[in-house]
């Protein structure tokens, strides 16, 4: 399997791909679409399910996903075609910084896809090119709950801490007018599923050919988050308005 499979496996029972609990999802899209018409955008959608949910609650809202992996944007097509809200969302197979459109968005998303258009700052430089006056973006991306060690900065790459990374938020321009911090409870969660989800996938597969290669990737990611970033690592998702100038 490639990275790409190894990831779809391990979300099984977890598609949201962050840490976060369906509870914590519905506040934020019940916070971030006040009006429950808006048209909304998600760079970098994997499967959609942030705009699954979305316009699952909300029968007048439209979305448009981007992303370049065609598998997950076909599961996306097969998922709204059973919820029967295939009539409002639109899926692109491209980059997520190529993406044009010829309206803005009232609404843009990007959960734990930063990394997809090169951070998180130029991750709210490409939504303000989309967002309608007025529009709001919801952003999650990770931070240091305490100093990491160089092997937690080795395994996950470089963060800021939380008040830092909302200083770098207000000073490009943007107000934040609410966020969700997971909790331990949360991160805790996320991890066990995806690397349990791993490995009980490679026990119930003994014979097939990629058993060994699951269960080893399992037993390392789960052994790197135990012991190098499980007491430094957290998640913020930021609802956040353009300031005015």
């Amino acid at each position: 399997m490639n990275r790409e499979q190894i990831s779809k496996l391990a979300h099984t029972h977890h598609p949201i791909k962050s840490p976060l609990n369906d509870d914590s999802v519905s506040s934020l899209l019940s916070q971030a679409l006040p009006r429950g018409d808006e048209r909304v955008l998600d760079l970098g959608c994997g499967s959609a399910e942030w705009l699954l949910r979305a316009l699952t609650t909300h029968p007048d809202v439209h979305a448009e996903g981007v992303d370049i992996s065609e598998s997950d944007l076909e599961e996306a097509r097969q998922k709204a075609v059973r919820l029967g809200i295939d009539a409002r969302l639109t899926l692109h197979h491209q980059k997520a910084e190529d993406f044009t459109s010829p309206h803005p968005f009232d609404l843009i998303l990007c959960v734990g896809s930063t990394h997809a258009l090169g951070g998180l700052l130029p991750t709210l430089e490409a939504a303000r090119t989309h967002l309608a006056p007025g529009g709001r973006v919801l952003i999650g991306d990770g931070f240091w709950e305490r100093t990491p060690t160089p092997e937690a900065i080795e395994v996950l790459g470089d963060f800021a801490d939380l008040p830092t990374l909302v200083d770098q938020v207000v000073t490009n321009g943007w107000t934040p007018v609410q966020g969700h911090t997971s909790t331990r409870q949360e991160l805790d969660d996320y991890e066990w599923s995806n690397w349990g989800t791993l490995a009980d996938w490679a026990l119930d597969h003994p014979t097939h050919p990629d058993s060994p290669q699951i269960l080893t990737w399992a037993t390392t990611r789960r052994t790197e988050w135990l012991h190098t970033y499980r007491d430094s690592w957290g998640f913020t998702t930021l609802i956040l308005r353009p300031t005015p100038a």
